[in-house]
């Protein structure tokens, strides 16, 4: 059968269209059916590269017996999580209030009428195993229980619907704030850290970029030596670890083991974007080539797999291939060497593990630097340079032999968020690395995410074949804000300046809790549903309140807006609370109490463009993190607040902090050391 799937833009949908289930897109059909079937309603919340939304299709939702059942007892509606994160975000809180577990995806939730979940789980087994319990076996208790126990599921939802309204900031600090939480935060990393293979906590092991960025502002604005060193460790573990595509570049989503050798094969658009600011932060206090060397990998991946004809990057590529997870990465050594010259082998076979016993399900070599390249060309009596040349060739050869085999599908929808991440990566380790073709990448991006996204002075948050749909999330707004401000300092044009101001003003007219301050997840006119989330806490992702007040916070000391400044403050008052109890969860929130403790340094240029380039290089060696660097060449119109400099014949500087600017400075090694002090 083809159910109502086919005609959704999401892959995610498009991968269930064919199921035996009578699936429904969310929306009003599918509730006014389970109000005339009185039928309770199977929801699914997953992503097209998810491997265990995967394996619940093949075993349940493509068998025929439990899709009858499915479609006997309830109404079943599918959900991408990717593009409707309100709804991800609603139900897996509520799922973690319903069962004291964490969520995840695929997450099943059985729904009444009113929207309101009382029971699930995330995957269910076709019949009983792994302490789970039998989907099939499930269906008929759970429909049983939904038509005898009518009352009890009414007083527990009324009782989920008031946990979910109590759990929303709503207490704003009034007296002064201090950095009490950076030094917390600082101490619970520490105590997390893992001295021996780097990251924080046991497996799974995400890179957290977020705590990473942290770790690195900190060294920047204290001389911690020991956080610096927690990041480069923990970012030499990831470029060396399997986390990391040896061969392709890019970073996969997680490591299921502590040491980072074997990752959860997806690979998110959205955490590679993140990495490129912290490889180019971690480069720029350490100078290391390893980091240089990820961040060129990562950009080359994106560039030659992610990148959409028409601008834009896709979202992820799938973890399975020809139904394995894994497959398309894994190798044996006679896969290797089969394709490898013997000395290449010799070199490449020590360095990545081959030489070893498999280390991926006892059959298979997923590669990770084993062997240091200088201690196998010792051991060989080669040098350096041409154990280098004899790996990069391997690398080559390798590549383009796995290049022949089948695919990981890709989900090929254009995520307005998830873009605005990868150009701010762009952009910054473009502006870092003296890139200026990633900087001209950035500046695609964001030309794309106007041209194809920004409609009538609205965001939308998603592009497939040609065609925009759903209104943008907070994340869209504040992540492309954040990214207009990383590329105007990477290159200053007045029309992001202004594209920036204008998605300012939106957020504020259409997000924020001006009664409470913060801003909602979804905006005022947006669907009604049983929460409206206001988030505040870092997941895979920056919380969107914590970019919202950062960005907010670095837009008002640019242009002398109030209104901006006043939103940020109103913002970090509300969850200060938050940020105060638990400070190693809300590192995107302790960026915005630093540059509220301190403002921002602003460093503005005013001269011909072609004279700008000594001064950009002298200030790349000595920028660290919370300093705005704008080089504004003549011609570029009429500026607003600190940015309303003088032109001149010859390049002056301006180092400004709040509302005072030093005078003006004419020599780029005098203002480099002052940037330093």
């Amino acid at each position: 059968m083809s159910n109502r799937l086919a005609s959704q833009a999401s892959p995610y949908l498009q991968q269930h269209a064919d199921n035996p289930v009578d699936w429904y897109p969310w929306g009003d059909e599918a509730f006014a059916a389970a109000q005339r079937l009185n039928r309770p309603i199977l929801l699914s919340l997953g992503y097209s590269t998810c491997h265990w939304c995967h394996v619940m299709a093949r075993e349940s939702f493509e068998d025929e017996e439990t899709a009858a059942l499915m479609n006997r007892y309830f109404v079943s509606i599918k959900v991408d999580r990717e593009e409707r994160p309100d709804l991800d975000q609603i139900y897996q809180t509520a799922h973690a209030m319903l069962t004291g577990r964490p969520g995840g995806w695929p997450l099943t939730l059985f729904l009444a009428a009113d929207r309101t979940p009382f029971f699930g789980g995330t995957y269910f087994p076709p019949h009983a195993r792994y302490g789970l319990p039998g989907f099939r076996e499930l269906l008929p208790q759970v429909a049983a229980f939904f038509h005898e126990q009518g009352g009890e599921i009414r007083r527990q939802n009324q009782e989920l619907l008031g946990m979910l309204a109590n759990s929303l900031p709503r207490a704003a600090v009034a007296g002064e704030l201090d950095g009490s939480p950076l030094h917390a935060a600082r101490a619970r990393l520490e105590r997390a850290f893992d001295t021996v293979h780097g990251g924080f906590g046991g497996a799974p092991k995400f890179p957290q970029p977020a705590d990473l960025a942290f770790l690195l502002r900190r060294h920047a604005a204290d001389h911690d030596l020991q956080a610096l060193a927690m990041a480069q460790f923990t970012l030499r573990r990831l470029c060396e670890g399997g986390i990391q595509d040896q061969l392709g570049g890019g970073f996969y989503r997680y490591s299921v083991d502590q040491g980072w050798a074997i990752p959860h094969f997806e690979k998110m658009l959205y955490d590679n974007g993140q990495l490129l600011v912290v490889l180019a932060d971690a480069w720029l206090a350490s100078g290391e080539s390893l980091f240089r060397e990820a961040a060129e990998r990562t950009v080359a991946w994106l560039e030659g797999e992610m990148r959409a004809p028409a601008g834009g990057y896709y979202s992820a590529l799938d973890a399975d291939s020809e139904h394995r997870e894994g497959k398309f990465y894994v190798w044996t050594p006679q896969q290797a060497a089969d394709l490898l010259g013997a000395e290449e082998y010799a070199v490449a076979a020590p360095h990545y593990g081959l030489d070893r016993e498999a280390n991926f399900e006892g059959e298979s070599w997923h590669l990770h630097v084993v062997v240091p390249l200088a201690e196998i060309a010792a051991g060989l009596g080669i040098s350096p340079e041409i154990a280098q040349q004899r790996l990069e060739s391997a690398r080559a050869k390798l590549l383009a032999g796995r290049s022949r085999r089948p695919r990981p599908a890709c989900d090929d929808k254009i995520l307005t968020g998830w873009n605005a991440l990868t150009a701010k990566g762009l952009a910054h380790a473009g502006r870092i690395f003296g890139r200026d073709d990633w900087i001209v990448l950035a500046h695609h991006t964001l030309e794309f995410l106007c041209a194809a996204l920004w409609q009538n002075g609205r965001l939308k948050a998603s592009y497939q074949d040609g065609t925009a749909h759903l209104d943008a999330y907070l994340d869209d707004y504040v992540f492309l804000l954040d990214a207009l401000l990383e590329l105007l300092q990477a290159e200053f044009r007045l029309d992001e300046l202004n594209f920036a101001r204008a998605l300012a003003d939106v957020l504020l007219e259409e997000f924020e809790d001006q009664e409470n301050g913060g801003f909602y997840f979804t905006a005022h006119r947006h669907e009604k549903l049983i929460c409206r989330t206001k988030p505040g806490g870092d997941h895979a992702l920056p919380a969107g309140n914590a970019v919202a007040a950062q960005a907010l916070q670095r837009l008002g000391h640019l242009l002398g807006e109030p209104r901006y400044l006043a939103a940020a403050e109103r913002t970090l008052r509300l969850f200060y609370p938050e940020i105060a109890a638990e400070p190693a969860n809300h590192a995107s929130f302790l960026a915005v109490l630093e540059e509220y403790l301190a403002p921002p340094r602003i460093v503005v240029l005013r001269g011909p463009a072609e004279m700008m380039r000594e001064w950009r290089a002298a200030l790349r060696r000595t920028h660290p993190p919370a300093t705005l660097v704008l080089a504004i060449p003549n011609g570029s119109g009429a500026l607003p607040g600190c940015l309303a400099k003088p032109e001149s014949a010859a390049v002056n500087a301006w180092l400004c902090q709040g509302v005072k600017c030093l005078p003006p400075i004419t020599n780029p090694d005098d203002l480099a050391d002052l940037q330093s002090r």
